[in-house]
């Protein structure tokens, strides 16, 4: 093995150890943290200097997406104003592996005075910010992976850690499931893929529906108000069966085909997609059938809407 990456597997495992002794020293404080993260009524706020500051930014963009409303704080900033963004009903998490840093102390008097909780994650229980926290996060005794033991690395790999570990925790517990992380990810290939069939649908008032005893001409005038390719009949609001461009070339031929009623030129029943299902479910019907639009069905086969094929293309489910 090359001396290079001798060294650079040497990391992993070093960060990796770090990881796993912080497994083996997780107490009931971990507990206490969850229970405070639960009982918040306001904002679980992320805050730590240099790059504990970068690792407080992804534990809050983590948390604000799994269910824990959160944001970052950075010390300085506060102490320039922004600490009016605190509340008591607020939690602030602070990050510091020596916790003695200046800006660091400098916030908990300030914060102390608002009444915001403080949770402390530090490798110094003993340390100003540990003495301070209402609950202390022991990291452990960590050495980082850097050739001369300055670079944060391994430190800041188990600071990350944690916060993943605090954030799916509040996660779990809150049966925080798939719909609701496709709510807070709309717009990401993840979220598109979780989203029901009734959020990308268009509504019933923008679909070309009749009656079963509407005529053919009735039909052909919803399809071109609503710029569709296609009609759906129903009965009372029950869907019966579709009128497209198929069936108009099969009876084109038919003598007063406009007046026609059009419960004896559709196609019974057809391909339908619920409302209730995956947005997905109906992108792979269009595909697979060839077709342009699908009408959506509430679990009592209700008309409520249409998905399309042009839509689902715009949206990048395509």
């Amino acid at each position: 093995m090359s001396e290079i990456r001798e060294f650079g597997r040497s990391v992993l495992v070093q960060e990796a150890q770090g990881v796993e002794q912080l497994a083996g020293i997780l107490d009931d404080s971990f507990d206490r943290a969850i229970d405070a993260i639960l009982a918040c009524s306001g904002y679980v706020v992320l805050s730590g200097v240099g790059k504990p500051w970068i690792i407080s930014q992804k534990i809050s963009a983590t948390m604000a997406s799994t269910g824990t409303p959160s944001f970052a704080l950075h010390p300085s900033e506060a102490l320039h104003g922004d600490i009016g963004r605190l509340q008591s009903k607020d939690l602030l998490f602070i990050l510091s592996n020596s916790g003695s840093s200046d800006e660091i102390i400098k916030l908990v008097a300030p914060v102390k005075r608002i009444g915001t909780p403080i949770i402390a994650i530090t490798a110094v229980p003993g340390s100003p910010l540990g003495t301070a926290g209402d609950i202390v996060l022991n990291l452990g005794d960590t050495t980082e992976a850097c050739p001369i033991g300055m670079a944060p690395s391994v430190s800041t790999t188990v600071m990350l850690a944690l916060g993943d570990a605090l954030a799916l925790t509040a996660m779990q517990q809150r049966a925080f499931g798939p719909e609701d992380y496709a709510r807070f990810h709309p717009g990401g290939a993840l979220g598109r893929s979780l989203m029901q069939t009734h959020e990308v649908m268009q509504p019933l008032a923008a679909t070309a529906v009749v009656d079963k005893s509407a005529s053919v001409k009735d039909a052909l005038s919803a399809i071109t108000e609503q710029k569709t390719g296609a009609a759906f009949i129903t009965d009372n609001g029950v869907l019966l069966g579709v009128f497209t461009d198929g069936d108009l070339r099969r009876h084109v031929n038919d003598d007063n085909l406009l007046s026609q009623c059009i419960s004896d030129v559709m196609t019974v029943g057809g391909i339908e997609v619920s409302a209730a299902a995956l947005a997905t479910d109906a992108v792979h019907l269009l595909e697979e059938k060839r077709i342009g639009e699908i009408p959506v069905v509430d679990a009592s086969r209700r008309l409520v809407g249409h998905v399309s094929l042009k839509d689902m293309m715009s949206m990048h489910f395509i």
